[in-house]
Parts: C-alpha cells; sequence; structure tokens
C-alpha cells in the first residue's frame, strides 16, 4: 500500500510539473497577442480599441497621449521575436520584439512589459 501512495505522489507530482509550462507558454501568448493587436490597431490612433490594452492609472499617460507619441516617432512591429513570463512577477510577461521608427528597424529588439489587470492583459508603455 505504501507503495502505491508513493507512485501516485509521484503520478501527481509530474502531472502538476507538466500543467505549469503549458500556464506559463499560454501566459506568453496572451502577452505576445495583446502587443501584436495593439500594434495593429495602432494606426487608426482609436483609443476606444486602443485604451482597454494598455495599462492606465496614476501618473501613467493617457491613451491619447501615448497613441500620439507613438505616432509621432512612426513606432511599428516588425516582429515578436519571443515572450516569456517575467520570473519577478508571475502575473507579467517580457515581449522581445523588432520595432521600427520612422520607418527603419532598430538594430536591437526592444522590450515590451505586458500585465494581467482584472480579467485580461495590458500593454504597460
Amino acid at each position: 500500500m505504501r507503495h502505491a501512495v508513493g507512485a501516485a505522489g509521484l503520478w501527481l507530482a509530474a502531472l502538476a510539473a507538466l500543467g505549469c509550462p503549458s500556464t506559463v507558454s499560454s501566459k506568453a501568448e496572451a502577452g505576445e497577442a495583446v502587443v501584436r493587436r495593439f500594434f495593429q490597431a495602432l494606426p487608426a490612433g482609436d483609443c476606444a480599441v486602443l485604451g482597454p490594452m494598455l495599462v492606465t492609472g496614476q501618473g501613467l499617460p493617457s491613451c491619447e497621449e501615448t497613441v500620439k507619441d507613438l505616432r509621432e516617432h512612426g513606432m511599428g512591429l516588425v516582429d515578436v521575436l519571443d515572450a516569456k513570463v517575467d520570473g519577478r512577477d508571475p502575473d507579467a510577461v517580457v515581449v522581445r520584439a523588432r520595432v521600427s521608427q520612422g520607418g527603419t528597424e532598430r538594430p536591437e529588439p526592444f522590450l515590451f512589459r505586458v500585465e494581467r489587470q482584472g480579467d485580461g492583459w495590458r500593454l504597460r508603455l
């Protein structure tokens, strides 16, 4: 009997270990999706669409200010390189991406932080 309990414990531990990567990958996928959707919607400049994708709060620029600044600098997404859960915060994802400014691709990747807020993921700019 003791052997069966030990085996069951190992089985549960293995299942838990296997479950973690899928949770991590779903968070990373959610973070990547927010970055992609935000930059797809950016050219229209519609804060009714963009606003819910941004982290908001005291001390942060409004959606209108953020959009104006990004558009003035000609910021665009070239491609997402990868996305990883932030090791310091399980409710944050760091998305590494290639971006362009003024039509020219930046030589170094840009890091975006995406945070879970309430029931969704939001981009912190």
